[in-house]
Protein backbone atom coordinates (compact mmCIF):
# COMPACT_ATOMS: atom_id res chain seq x y z
CA UNK A 1 0.00 0.00 0.00
CA UNK A 2 1.28 3.42 -0.94
CA UNK A 3 3.04 5.32 1.83
CA UNK A 4 1.16 8.42 2.87
CA UNK A 5 2.89 11.77 2.29
CA UNK A 6 4.58 13.42 5.19
CA UNK A 7 2.87 16.53 6.44
CA UNK A 8 4.87 18.95 8.61
CA UNK A 9 3.88 19.65 12.21
CA UNK A 10 1.09 22.15 12.54
CA UNK A 11 2.16 25.61 13.53
CA UNK A 12 -0.36 26.84 16.12
CA UNK A 13 0.11 30.44 14.96
CA UNK A 14 -0.28 29.80 11.23
CA UNK A 15 -3.07 27.25 11.67
CA UNK A 16 -5.18 29.50 13.92
CA UNK A 17 -8.57 30.41 12.50
CA UNK A 18 -8.27 34.05 11.47
CA UNK A 19 -12.04 34.46 11.78
CA UNK A 20 -11.79 33.77 15.49
CA UNK A 21 -14.66 31.27 15.28
CA UNK A 22 -14.92 28.79 18.13
CA UNK A 23 -13.69 25.26 17.46
CA UNK A 24 -17.13 24.00 18.53
CA UNK A 25 -20.27 26.07 18.88
CA UNK A 26 -23.82 24.85 19.40
CA UNK A 27 -27.06 26.79 19.84
CA UNK A 28 -30.19 25.07 21.11
CA UNK A 29 -28.86 21.76 19.82
CA UNK A 30 -31.45 19.06 20.47
CA UNK A 31 -32.04 15.47 19.45
CA UNK A 32 -35.07 13.28 19.95
CA UNK A 33 -35.35 9.60 19.17
CA UNK A 34 -39.09 9.05 19.18
CA UNK A 35 -40.29 10.12 22.61
CA UNK A 36 -36.81 10.02 24.10
CA UNK A 37 -35.00 13.34 24.50
CA UNK A 38 -31.32 12.48 24.11
CA UNK A 39 -30.07 16.07 23.99
CA UNK A 40 -32.03 19.09 25.14
CA UNK A 41 -31.22 22.62 23.90
CA UNK A 42 -27.43 22.40 24.27
CA UNK A 43 -25.62 25.75 24.16
CA UNK A 44 -21.91 25.01 24.13
CA UNK A 45 -18.78 26.87 23.06
CA UNK A 46 -15.32 25.28 22.97
CA UNK A 47 -12.61 27.80 22.24
CA UNK A 48 -9.70 27.12 19.93
CA UNK A 49 -6.64 25.73 21.68
CA UNK A 50 -8.37 24.49 24.85
CA UNK A 51 -8.89 20.99 26.21
CA UNK A 52 -12.56 20.66 27.09
CA UNK A 53 -13.83 17.81 29.25
CA UNK A 54 -17.36 16.62 28.53
CA UNK A 55 -18.64 14.62 31.48
CA UNK A 56 -21.62 12.44 32.13
CA UNK A 57 -22.49 8.80 32.77
CA UNK A 58 -23.72 6.42 30.09
CA UNK A 59 -27.05 7.68 28.79
CA UNK A 60 -26.46 11.35 29.56
CA UNK A 61 -26.14 12.46 25.92
CA UNK A 62 -22.38 12.65 25.37
CA UNK A 63 -22.23 10.34 22.36
CA UNK A 64 -25.37 11.89 20.90
CA UNK A 65 -23.64 15.27 21.04
CA UNK A 66 -20.63 13.89 19.18
CA UNK A 67 -22.80 12.27 16.49
CA UNK A 68 -24.42 15.66 15.90
CA UNK A 69 -21.03 17.40 15.77
CA UNK A 70 -19.82 14.84 13.23
CA UNK A 71 -22.91 15.22 11.05
CA UNK A 72 -23.88 11.58 11.55
CA UNK A 73 -27.33 12.47 12.89
CA UNK A 74 -29.61 15.33 11.92
CA UNK A 75 -30.48 17.69 14.80
CA UNK A 76 -34.11 17.78 15.85
CA UNK A 77 -33.58 21.46 16.61
CA UNK A 78 -30.74 23.95 16.83
CA UNK A 79 -27.38 23.87 15.11
CA UNK A 80 -23.79 22.70 15.58
CA UNK A 81 -20.76 24.42 14.05
CA UNK A 82 -17.09 23.50 13.80
CA UNK A 83 -14.87 26.54 13.17
CA UNK A 84 -17.97 28.49 12.13
CA UNK A 85 -19.20 25.90 9.58
CA UNK A 86 -22.50 24.08 10.01
CA UNK A 87 -21.77 20.42 10.74
CA UNK A 88 -24.97 19.12 9.15
CA UNK A 89 -25.43 21.38 6.11
CA UNK A 90 -21.75 21.48 5.06
CA UNK A 91 -20.15 18.39 6.64
CA UNK A 92 -17.17 18.08 4.29
CA UNK A 93 -15.95 21.60 5.01
CA UNK A 94 -16.87 21.40 8.70
CA UNK A 95 -14.88 18.22 9.30
CA UNK A 96 -11.84 19.00 7.16
CA UNK A 97 -9.98 20.20 10.27
CA UNK A 98 -11.24 17.53 12.66
CA UNK A 99 -10.20 14.01 13.66
CA UNK A 100 -12.35 11.57 15.62
CA UNK A 101 -11.65 8.67 17.98
CA UNK A 102 -14.64 6.45 18.75
CA UNK A 103 -15.23 4.75 22.07
CA UNK A 104 -15.63 1.41 20.28
CA UNK A 105 -12.95 0.90 17.60
CA UNK A 106 -14.45 -0.54 14.40
CA UNK A 107 -11.61 -0.97 11.91
CA UNK A 108 -10.93 -3.11 8.83
CA UNK A 109 -10.09 -6.56 10.23
CA UNK A 110 -8.02 -7.80 7.29
CA UNK A 111 -5.67 -4.79 7.26
CA UNK A 112 -2.56 -4.47 9.38
CA UNK A 113 -2.11 -1.40 11.54
CA UNK A 114 0.45 -0.07 9.05
CA UNK A 115 -2.01 -0.50 6.19
CA UNK A 116 -4.76 1.13 8.25
CA UNK A 117 -2.55 4.16 8.92
CA UNK A 118 -1.70 4.49 5.23
CA UNK A 119 -5.32 4.15 4.16
CA UNK A 120 -6.56 6.76 6.63
CA UNK A 121 -3.73 9.14 5.75
CA UNK A 122 -4.47 8.87 2.02
CA UNK A 123 -8.17 9.33 2.71
CA UNK A 124 -7.44 12.49 4.68
CA UNK A 125 -4.78 13.81 2.33
CA UNK A 126 -1.70 13.49 4.52
CA UNK A 127 -0.29 12.81 7.93
CA UNK A 128 2.81 13.54 9.98
CA UNK A 129 4.70 10.30 9.45
CA UNK A 130 7.56 11.22 11.78
CA UNK A 131 5.19 11.97 14.64
CA UNK A 132 3.21 8.84 13.86
CA UNK A 133 6.37 6.79 14.34
CA UNK A 134 6.95 8.51 17.69
CA UNK A 135 3.43 7.58 18.76
CA UNK A 136 3.78 3.97 17.58
CA UNK A 137 6.81 3.63 19.85
CA UNK A 138 5.13 5.47 22.72
CA UNK A 139 2.02 3.28 22.59
CA UNK A 140 4.09 0.13 22.00
CA UNK A 141 2.00 -1.00 19.03
CA UNK A 142 3.00 -3.93 16.81
CA UNK A 143 1.96 -2.52 13.44
CA UNK A 144 2.57 -5.75 11.49
CA UNK A 145 -0.38 -7.57 13.08
CA UNK A 146 -3.75 -7.62 11.37
CA UNK A 147 -6.51 -5.72 13.12
CA UNK A 148 -8.51 -8.92 13.69
CA UNK A 149 -5.66 -10.19 15.89
CA UNK A 150 -5.55 -7.08 18.06
CA UNK A 151 -7.15 -6.64 21.49
CA UNK A 152 -9.61 -3.80 22.03
CA UNK A 153 -6.86 -1.78 23.70
CA UNK A 154 -4.52 -2.19 20.74
CA UNK A 155 -7.28 -1.33 18.27
CA UNK A 156 -7.88 1.79 20.35
CA UNK A 157 -4.18 2.62 19.99
CA UNK A 158 -4.55 2.46 16.20
CA UNK A 159 -7.33 5.05 16.34
CA UNK A 160 -5.43 7.31 18.71
CA UNK A 161 -2.19 7.22 16.75
CA UNK A 162 -3.96 7.93 13.44
CA UNK A 163 -5.93 10.84 14.93
CA UNK A 164 -3.05 12.54 16.73
CA UNK A 165 -0.65 12.03 13.79
CA UNK A 166 -3.12 13.84 11.52
CA UNK A 167 -2.30 17.08 13.39
CA UNK A 168 -5.98 18.03 13.05
CA UNK A 169 -6.94 21.37 14.55
CA UNK A 170 -9.80 19.69 16.46
CA UNK A 171 -9.60 16.26 18.09
CA UNK A 172 -12.97 14.79 19.10
CA UNK A 173 -12.30 11.95 21.53
CA UNK A 174 -15.18 9.77 22.74
CA UNK A 175 -14.08 7.64 25.74
CA UNK A 176 -10.61 7.36 24.14
CA UNK A 177 -8.83 5.29 26.80
CA UNK A 178 -11.25 2.35 26.93
CA UNK A 179 -9.19 -0.84 26.96
CA UNK A 180 -5.88 0.89 27.66
CA UNK A 181 -3.77 -0.23 30.61
CA UNK A 182 -2.48 2.36 33.13
CA UNK A 183 0.87 2.79 31.35
CA UNK A 184 -0.89 3.52 28.06
CA UNK A 185 -3.21 5.97 29.82
CA UNK A 186 -0.07 7.87 30.84
CA UNK A 187 1.05 7.83 27.19
CA UNK A 188 -2.35 9.19 26.17
CA UNK A 189 -2.14 12.05 28.64
CA UNK A 190 1.34 12.95 27.39
CA UNK A 191 0.03 13.04 23.83
CA UNK A 192 -2.91 15.30 24.74
CA UNK A 193 -0.52 17.72 26.45
CA UNK A 194 1.60 17.83 23.28
CA UNK A 195 -1.50 18.54 21.19
CA UNK A 196 -2.46 21.42 23.47
CA UNK A 197 1.05 22.85 23.30
CA UNK A 198 0.73 22.91 19.50
CA UNK A 199 -2.49 24.88 19.74
CA UNK A 200 -4.86 22.05 18.86
CA UNK A 201 -8.32 21.85 20.42
CA UNK A 202 -9.32 18.67 22.25
CA UNK A 203 -12.93 17.76 23.00
CA UNK A 204 -12.66 14.92 25.50
CA UNK A 205 -15.82 12.99 26.32
CA UNK A 206 -15.12 10.77 29.29
CA UNK A 207 -16.43 9.29 32.50
CA UNK A 208 -12.91 8.90 33.93
CA UNK A 209 -12.84 11.88 36.24
CA UNK A 210 -9.13 11.70 37.10
CA UNK A 211 -8.32 11.87 33.39
CA UNK A 212 -10.45 14.96 32.88
CA UNK A 213 -9.13 16.61 36.04
CA UNK A 214 -5.53 16.12 34.92
CA UNK A 215 -5.96 17.37 31.35
CA UNK A 216 -8.82 19.78 30.88
CA UNK A 217 -8.94 23.58 30.93
CA UNK A 218 -12.73 23.61 31.28
CA UNK A 219 -15.35 21.02 32.08
CA UNK A 220 -19.01 20.63 31.15
CA UNK A 221 -21.28 18.28 33.10
CA UNK A 222 -24.16 16.71 31.22
CA UNK A 223 -27.20 15.28 32.96
CA UNK A 224 -30.23 13.77 31.22
CA UNK A 225 -29.33 15.57 28.00
CA UNK A 226 -28.83 18.98 29.60
CA UNK A 227 -25.65 20.88 30.39
CA UNK A 228 -26.07 21.42 34.14
CA UNK A 229 -22.69 22.94 35.00
CA UNK A 230 -19.66 24.33 33.20
CA UNK A 231 -16.43 26.12 34.01
CA UNK A 232 -12.81 25.73 34.97
CA UNK A 233 -12.11 23.45 37.91
CA UNK A 234 -11.38 26.53 40.01
CA UNK A 235 -14.78 28.00 39.13
CA UNK A 236 -16.62 24.77 39.83
CA UNK A 237 -14.84 24.32 43.13
CA UNK A 238 -15.67 27.89 44.12
CA UNK A 239 -19.34 27.00 43.85
CA UNK A 240 -18.92 23.87 45.97
CA UNK A 241 -18.41 23.33 49.66
CA UNK A 242 -14.92 22.75 50.97
CA UNK A 243 -14.31 19.90 53.36
CA UNK A 244 -12.78 20.46 56.81
CA UNK A 245 -11.65 17.51 58.94
CA UNK A 246 -11.16 18.23 62.65
CA UNK A 247 -9.78 15.98 65.39
CA UNK A 248 -10.37 16.97 69.03
CA UNK A 249 -8.63 16.22 72.30
CA UNK A 250 -11.81 14.81 73.75
CA UNK A 251 -15.40 14.32 72.58
CA UNK A 252 -16.39 16.12 69.39
CA UNK A 253 -18.67 19.10 70.07
CA UNK A 254 -21.95 19.86 68.34
CA UNK A 255 -21.65 22.57 65.71
CA UNK A 256 -25.31 22.61 64.75
CA UNK A 257 -26.74 25.96 63.81
CA UNK A 258 -23.76 27.41 61.94
CA UNK A 259 -24.89 28.93 58.65
CA UNK A 260 -23.52 27.19 55.57
CA UNK A 261 -22.10 24.26 57.54
CA UNK A 262 -23.15 20.64 57.24
CA UNK A 263 -21.73 17.83 59.38
CA UNK A 264 -20.83 15.20 56.78
CA UNK A 265 -19.31 12.71 59.19
CA UNK A 266 -18.58 12.30 62.87
CA UNK A 267 -16.65 10.07 65.25
CA UNK A 268 -16.09 10.06 68.98
CA UNK A 269 -13.30 12.63 68.65
CA UNK A 270 -13.66 13.93 65.07
CA UNK A 271 -15.91 15.86 62.72
CA UNK A 272 -16.02 16.20 58.94
CA UNK A 273 -17.63 19.48 57.93
CA UNK A 274 -18.77 20.69 54.52
CA UNK A 275 -18.59 24.48 54.48
CA UNK A 276 -20.20 26.70 51.86
CA UNK A 277 -18.92 30.27 51.83
CA UNK A 278 -16.80 31.95 54.50
CA UNK A 279 -15.00 29.56 56.88
CA UNK A 280 -14.51 32.30 59.51
CA UNK A 281 -17.53 31.34 61.65
CA UNK A 282 -16.34 27.72 61.70
CA UNK A 283 -12.84 28.69 62.83
CA UNK A 284 -14.31 30.94 65.53
CA UNK A 285 -16.53 28.12 66.79
CA UNK A 286 -13.66 25.63 66.80
CA UNK A 287 -11.48 28.02 68.80
CA UNK A 288 -13.58 27.30 71.88
CA UNK A 289 -12.68 23.60 71.78
CA UNK A 290 -9.42 21.61 72.17
CA UNK A 291 -8.49 20.95 68.52
CA UNK A 292 -5.64 18.50 67.94
CA UNK A 293 -5.60 18.58 64.13
CA UNK A 294 -7.39 20.43 61.36
CA UNK A 295 -7.17 20.06 57.58
CA UNK A 296 -9.20 21.49 54.75
CA UNK A 297 -9.38 20.71 51.05
CA UNK A 298 -11.28 21.76 47.97
CA UNK A 299 -13.71 19.25 46.46
CA UNK A 300 -12.39 16.91 43.80
CA UNK A 301 -13.96 16.80 40.36
CA UNK A 302 -15.52 13.49 41.38
CA UNK A 303 -17.28 15.16 44.32
CA UNK A 304 -18.51 18.01 42.11
CA UNK A 305 -19.74 15.50 39.55
CA UNK A 306 -21.52 13.32 42.11
CA UNK A 307 -23.16 16.43 43.56
CA UNK A 308 -25.11 16.78 40.30
CA UNK A 309 -26.10 13.11 40.26
CA UNK A 310 -26.83 12.50 43.93
CA UNK A 311 -30.12 10.68 44.20
CA UNK A 312 -31.00 11.02 40.53
CA UNK A 313 -31.30 8.70 37.55
CA UNK A 314 -30.79 9.55 33.91
CA UNK A 315 -33.35 8.73 31.30
CA UNK A 316 -31.69 10.28 28.26
CA UNK A 317 -30.05 8.36 25.46
CA UNK A 318 -26.44 8.28 24.24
Amino acid sequence: MQQAPTRPCADPVRSADVSGAAAIHTEGLSKRYGRTVALDALDLTVRQGEVYGYLGPNGSGKTTTIRLLLGLHRPSAGRAELFGIDAWHDPVAAHRRAAYVAGEPFLWPSLTSDETFAFLANLRGGTDVAYRDVLIARFQLDTAKRVRALSKGNRQKVQLIAAFASRADLLVLDEPTGGLDPLMEVAFRETVVEAKERGQTVFLSSHILSEVEALCDRVGILRAGRLVDEGTLAELRHLSAQTIDVTFDGPAPSLDGLAGVRVAGAGANALRLEVSGNVGPVIAALAAHPVLALSSREPSLEEIFLHHYDGSKDSAGG
